[in-house]
């Protein structure tokens, strides 16, 4: 995976700042890590009888436990995986943003934190990790995505002896292939086939209208895209290759402009919009983003999208989270916007 650096916006808005760090997570430097004292310290043996050897996304092998019942997650995609599967009481832990600008509500929405019964006392402070924070939730697995950096999961997992299992998707695909391993860490192989058809049956739909496009003749266009998760004075923060961003816009019939960029996670200077001109622009809200700070963007005036009526807000949750719902909620919700009556 080729990670590179963006500029952050500031102030610092959570998904904004969750997606930049995703685009550099195994890269980014966290603070000098606390003194390590025995307290936390797992001490027991590297394997025992009923652990799992699993493999993550980040083609890390990891040795873990069978079915712990205290989990650390670090990431919503990953807490909204494991709710889905019936195992939110094995979470004792989730991420939070700096205080200072938040906290939990900064990588929270408000309805994940009422739904999932989220508090803060669950905080564990990512951006920099805040190790005494995780260390007193005394976890037994954490589960990641990569806004925690490589150093961070190196002490974490070999300087505490805690594992740390990467769950981070390049694809929809991939969403199903990390319940899979859910289903197989946390016993419940049944439950995971069963959220896993019902994400098969929304992949699936989607193919087949797009397969209806592809086979008339002449095939019907796809429709050019800019999908972006949030703006600043140079330009637009969207996916490039090899990203689940942009595998959600391929799978909702659509051609994205920065399906050719260099970098995974590129901002595309309001110029360079502005010359591709897409036919819609997809844009991400709430988490104290607005669709004022889009319209204040480079060039959004003169961009036809928006003086068309083909540009929408879209809750980012559903552009920014690889988790099961953003199949079953925001892939349906960007077929919607970009072909209406699609079904």
């Amino acid at each position: 995976m080729s990670l590179n650096i963006p500029t952050a916006p500031t102030p610092p808005s959570p998904r904004t700042v969750s997606m930049a760090l995703f685009a550099v997570g195994l890269l980014v430097v966290a603070g000098a890590a606390i003194a390590a004292t025995s307290v936390y310290f797992d001490l027991r043996p590297a394997t025992t009888p009923g652990d799992l050897t699993v493999t993550d996304d980040l083609g890390r092998t990891v040795t873990v436990p069978h079915d712990p019942s205290r989990v650390v997650v670090l990431g919503p995609s990953i807490l909204d995986a494991m709710v889905s599967l019936g195992l939110r009481s094995h979470v004792v832990g989730v991420d939070c943003y700096v205080p200072a600008f938040g906290g939990i509500d900064e990588d929270y929405s408000a309805g994940q934190i009422a739904n999932w019964s989220l508090s803060p006392s669950m905080c564990v402070q990512v951006e920099p990790l805040v190790d005494e924070e995780l260390l007193n939730l005394t976890p037994q697995l954490v589960l990641a995505t990569t806004i925690v950096s490589v150093l961070d999961v190196e002490t974490i997992s070999q300087t505490y002896h805690i594992p740390v299992v990467m769950l981070q998707p390049p694809s929809l695909s991939g969403i199903e292939v990390d319940l899979d391993l859910l289903g197989s860490i946390f016993g419940v192989a049944s439950q995971a086939q069963a959220v896993n058809a019902e994400l098969a049956a929304g992949i699936a739909n989607a193919t087949a209208f797009q397969a209806n496009l592809t086979d008339q003749y002449p095939p019907v266009p796809f429709p050019t895209v800019l999908v972006t998760y949030d703006v600043d004075s140079n330009g637009y923060w969207t996916y490039g290759p090899g990203t689940f961003g942009e595998s959600l816009i391929e799978l909702a019939s659509a051609t994205s402009i920065s399906a050719n960029a260099t970098l995974q996670y590129p901002e595309l200077p309001g110029e360079e919009v502005l010359a591709d001109n897409p036919t819609y622009i997809v844009y991400g809200t709430g988490f104290g983003l607005t669709e004022s700070n889009f319209t204040g963007a480079p060039f959004w005036s003169s961009l036809s999208a928006p003086s068309d009526g083909h540009a929408y807000g879209m809750y980012s949750i559903y552009l920014t989270e690889p988790d099961p719902t953003m199949i079953l909620v925001g892939l349906p919700l960007l077929l919607d916007l970009l072909h209406p009556g699609w079904e």
